[in-house]
């Protein structure tokens, strides 16, 4: 997390004894790791909020553009299916219009 050496660490440990005292160093380093855990959990949760808000909002994005491709896809179905029925009745109005000459089978005709 941060870029500090050996070095770094004895030369602070040393200012520390000298400022704090040895009585009180003990009591003084548990409290500063409480409340940098503390911190770094702080950060860590609010991370972990983020990631999943994006991951939210792209399920989302996925969500309206199935949605868009799923009204698409049953307007074209509509379409072919008044298509088919237009045909379909003219094709019975013509048949409606000219009956067929068939020969009837009881007489032979």
């Amino acid at each position: 997390m941060f870029d500090i050496g050996f070095a770094e660490l004895v030369i602070i440990g040393i200012v520390a004894l000298l400022v704090i005292g040895p009585e009180r160093l003990p009591g003084a380093v548990r409290t500063a790791s409480l409340w940098l855990n503390r911190i770094r959990r702080g950060f860590n949760e609010i991370k972990a909020e983020v990631q999943q808000e994006l991951h939210n909002d792209q399920v989302m994005q996925d969500l309206k553009k199935t949605g868009e491709q799923f009204r698409d896809d049953t307007q074209a179905i509509a379409r072919d299916v008044k298509d088919s029925a237009g045909k379909l009745a003219e094709s019975v109005a013509d048949k409606a219009q000219a009956p067929e000459a068939t020969p009837d089978k009881t007489t032979g005709e």
